[in-house]
Order: structure tokens, then C-alpha cells, then sequence
């Protein structure tokens, strides 16, 4: 809600013409400008990862946690696209602080995702590529959730990391995966898009399902053999990394989630 207050207040004090130059400060914002058709708009990025083949000629703003402003400048943008995790505090002020219209992308829930390719069509002349991806995306998330709905959700531990241990909170847009999908995360009511949590408070809520990006971290909870998830063998990687991109794509990888999550027994299920 925040951050679509300030979309609307940005498009009140910028001219409505349609952006030309466009940076994009995250891999997923990249990824929503190439989604609308619109990479012809691209003038450069901020790196975080391996590039999709139709950017890799893009000259780079810097990696992700480090923007680097002359190099900003350099390729005169009349928009820079904004994921507020991926610079620091203190960039972002000095970001504000210069001549350029600045579009703050920050969805928390996968509704206001389908939103957000409206609003960033509108800002870069894509209108319609933003409804029609909107419209796609809304009724494939209907469609993954009428196929996977659960009567007693799945209880899931979604692992970050694991020196200290990270998770996810309800206000982190994962957590809205894992509700269309038929789970519920077992963290929902922390309001910290990536808290700290600790190994006896994932012993106490007890999952059915614990899912991690690296296999050593899934193996490390089998020394806790009465937990669900250890005893059902429901330790699962990620499916696709997709899933941590907040973009069009992301409703593919959901669907992989989707997928591997059926296969889970509950708690109360017979072997």
C-alpha cells in the first residue's frame, strides 16, 4: 500500500509523457519491462545475477547493494524503477535527491503484483501490455488455486538461511504463494519480510513441509527425527528460483510449487 501511494503521488508531480530511458534497480524489474514488451526502453541496470540474454549488451548501474550514481547519470535516464531492498538506505536518499522520476516497486501480496504490470505499463507508454498481463496473471493465480486448494492447509517452514536461521514473513509475497498453493507459512503472523527465527521455535510449530534453496540446509534437520517433515520425508528444495522474483514469471514458478506441494502427506494422513 505504501509503495502504490507513492506511484500515485510520483505520477502527480512527473509529467505524464511515457518514459523512453528506463533503469531498472532489480533483476524481477527487469524482468516486468521485458514482460510489457518494452526492452527497447531499457537503458541500463542494476547487476544481481546472471542476465537475461536480451540484456546482456545493457550497460551496468552497479551490483545489487551498491548503485553506483555516476554511472546512473552516464546513461540519462527519465525513469528509474526501484525495488527498495536492493540499494541501501542511504543510496535511496541520495537516489531522491537527484532530477529523475523514480517508481517504487515493492509488492507484498501477489495481488498487488498484478497491479504493478498496470502501473509500470502506464509509465513507460505499455498500458495495454500491463492490463493484459494483469488479466493473465489474475486468472492463472485462480486457476492454481481452485486446482490446489486444500481444506486444512499444509503447515510450511520456508528456510532463507541457516547460520543465523531466516525465514519469511507474512508480509513477504512468498507467503502469498504458499496460500495458493494450499500451505500456510508457519511465521505468517511476523511482520519482517525476512525474520530471524530459531530452531525450537520451528521444533514447536512442528511442519509438515520444510523448503530450502540448498540441500545441505534441508539435511541439517534430520538430527530432529520426530519432526513431520523429517519423518514423511518432506524436505524439499525449492522448485524454481523463479519464486523469489517478483514478476510474470513468478506465476510459472508458483505453479512448480504447486506441483511438488501435492505430493506432501499431512500430518494426519496414513504411510
Amino acid at each position: 500500500m505504501r509503495a502504490l501511494m507513492l506511484c500515485m503521488l510520483l505520477s502527480l508531480a512527473w509529467p505524464v509523457a511515457a518514459a523512453s530511458r528506463v533503469v531498472t534497480l532489480a533483476p524481477s524489474l527487469t524482468e516486468i519491462v521485458l514482460e510489457l514488451e518494452a526492452g527497447d526502453l531499457l537503458v541500463g541496470l542494476l547487476d544481481g545475477g546472471e542476465r537475461p540474454a536480451a540484456v546482456k549488451h545493457l550497460p551496468s548501474v552497479g551490483n545489487f547493494g551498491q548503485l553506483e550514481l555516476e554511472s546512473l547519470l552516464q546513461v540519462q535516464p527519465d525513469l528509474v524503477l526501484l525495488w527498495p531492498d536492493s540499494i541501501s538506505s542511504a543510496q535511496r536518499q541520495q537516489l531522491q535527491r537527484l532530477d529523475i522520476p523514480v517508481l517504487v516497486i515493492e509488492p507484498r501480496k501477489l495481488a498487488d503484483l498484478a497491479g504493478q504490470f498496470v502501473e509500470i505499463g502506464a509509465r513507460i507508454g505499455r498500458l495495454e501490455q500491463g492490463q493484459r498481463l494483469q488479466q493473465r496473471f489474475n486468472q492463472g493465480l485462480q486457476q492454481l488455486s481452485q486446482r490446489y486448494r486444500r481444506e486444512q492447509p499444509l503447515r510450511l517452514f520456508y528456510q532463507v538461511w541457516d547460520v543465523p536461521l531466516y525465514t519469511i514473513g507474512g508480509q513477504q509475497i512468498i507467503s502469498d504463494a504458499l496460500t495458493v498453493c494450499g500451505a500456510s507459512n508457519i511465521f505468517a503472523e511476523l511482520s519482517l519480510p525476512a525474520p530471524q527465527v530459531s530452531v525450537e521455535a520451528v521444533l514447536e510449530r512442528n511442519p509438515e513441509v520444510i523448503l530450502a534453496g540448498v540441500q545441505q540446509q534441508l539435511d541439517a534437520w534430520r538430527i530432529w527425527p520426530g519432526l513431520t517433515a523429517v519423518e514423511r520425508e518432506q524436505l524439499w528444495l525449492v522448485p524454481d528460483n523463479g519464486l523469489e522474483r517478483p514478476s510474470f514469471q513468478m506465476l510459472g514458478a508458483m505453479e512448480k510449487l504447486c506441483e511438488r506441494l501435492a505430493l506432501a502427506r499431512p500430518r494426519n494422513a496414513s504411510h
